[in-house]
């Protein structure tokens, strides 16, 4: 219904997420799209679409003006406004004229406590003042995995090639991407032995260690598990709006978009974790999660303090973070990626071969990556095939090859049929394509 009143000029505003786009608006005059650097903008299922190029393409056939909205623009819209391909309009201050929250760096190698005597000591503070903090931590659960002592052991999904979390609450093993639970076992399964450990940490365990430190704190935790129904994610912030939690324990959901005036205080916990991922984007996101969830504290007049942990504080992303010197770190990031060749400096394609069989995907991978060296020739670096970051995904083996170059329309439809014709061969095996990708799992 709100799709026919909007084509019949009866709706003048559309609100919604990246399907929003696609709204057959009469006249249209403005596009905004807020928060564009975010990933899920980009749909991962067929069919695929960046719903940002797509508002791109829309403002300049219909004569719309678009508005990107960011605090940390992805690289590539940053690059375009360089090149003057998009105008760029930068607020250098807050509003009110409210300083920047001071941010400290916290070396935790060698230190096996999860939150430092640091943060600790921030928190004691903030509560004794009666303000409020926000502790983020970008994983949930109670811990990553259980172990075993004695051999080594860990229980790993069947249909996934990785571990299963542990959720202390439901006393429970879940894996995160097929929805495989099981019960925790009292003993190790494979040596019989009652040495099981739980390994890494989550933002369960987080709000547990709050509680057992600070006695009587109110605390709120904030992911997928403690948010399910319509309502799940307003309930919390409601309550923490209303100070009736002194501290908000989450994910990446508490890092941006909120405006608390009694938040002084955030903890980042584990920043570093997503440095470690496999993807040429991993400082840029890991940036800009810590950047996004820095602006969330001394958004009031008594002004915030930042405490970030880290196992790597020699990264020069920390060095842009305290300065808040977003346009300082795109520089640098941007001059990488040009050495490396990758975005926005060139373009990336990547194909995912899949089979039920290890043996058949790897095969099929090897022969799609012959067929599209051979049509792309020089013209682009042809990387591969490895196996993807999570290899077995719902029951199939997965392998990747990535394309990178200056890639035109033409060499990517050349490239897709020569995989195609290639793959097809190699049934019962699948083959996929992702054009500029935003996740490499």
């Amino acid at each position: 219904s709100i799709w026919r009143a909007a084509s019949r000029g009866e709706i003048r505003v559309v609100v919604g997420a990246r399907s929003a786009i696609f709204a057959p608006v009469a006249d249209l005059g403005v596009i905004v799209v807020d928060e564009e650097q975010d990933s899920s903008f980009k749909q991962e299922d067929k069919p695929r679409y960046h719903a940002v190029r797509a508002a791109r393409f829309r403002a300049d056939r219909e004569g719309a003006v678009l508005l990107l909205g960011s605090a940390t623009p992805a690289l590539e819209t940053y690059e375009a406004a360089r090149r003057g391909e998009l105008g760029y309009l930068a607020l250098r201050s807050r509003p009110g004229g409210l300083g920047m929250p001071r941010v400290d760096v916290v070396d935790m190698r060698g230190r096996r406590e999860i939150l430092s005597t640091e943060l600790v000591s921030a928190l004691e503070g903030c509560l004794s003042r009666k303000e409020q903090a926000i502790v983020l931590l970008n994983r949930r659960g109670h811990a990553n995995f259980i172990q075993c002592r004695g051999c080594g052991w860990i229980e790993h999904c069947p249909n996934c090639s990785i571990p299963l979390t542990f959720h202390g609450r439901r006393q429970e093993l879940a894996c995160h991407y097929c929805g495989y639970r099981a019960p925790v076992p009292d003993a190790c399964p494979r040596c019989k032995e009652y040495k099981l450990v739980h390994r890494g940490v989550g933002t369960e365990r987080v709000e547990m260690e709050l509680a057992n430190l600070l006695p009587g704190v109110r605390v709120a935790r904030m992911d997928l598990d403690s948010t399910r129904g319509r309502r799940g994610h307003l309930a919390v912030l409601e309550r923490f709006a209303s100070g009736e939690s002194d501290v908000l324990v989450g994910t990446q959901m508490v890092a941006k978009g909120h405006h608390f005036p009694s938040v002084t205080l955030i903890g980042a916990v584990a920043a570093d974790r997503g440095l470690q991922f496999p993807d040429f984007r991993a400082a840029e996101k890991t940036f800009r999660l810590l950047f996004q969830a820095a602006g969330r504290a001394g958004r009031g007049e008594k002004g915030g303090t930042v405490v970030v942990q880290t196992r790597a504080p020699e990264h020069y992303l920390y060095e842009y973070l305290a300065r808040h010197d977003y346009e300082g770190f795109a520089e640098r990031e941007i001059e990488m990626r040009r050495q490396l060749g990758y975005p926005p400096a060139g373009a990336v394609m990547l194909f995912t071969v899949q089979a039920r069989s290890a043996e058949r995907a790897a095969a099929a991978a090897a022969a799609a990556r012959e067929a599209i060296a051979a049509s792309v020739g020089g013209a682009a670096a042809v990387l591969g095939p490895t196996p993807a970051l999570i290899e077995r995904l719902k029951g199939n083996w997965r392998f990747h090859v990535l394309v990178k170059g200056d890639l035109s329309a033409e060499l990517r439809r050349e490239a897709v049929r020569a995989a195609l014709e290639r793959v097809a061969a190699a049934k019962p095996a699948e083959l996929s394509w992702d054009v500029d990708p935003v996740s490499f799992s």
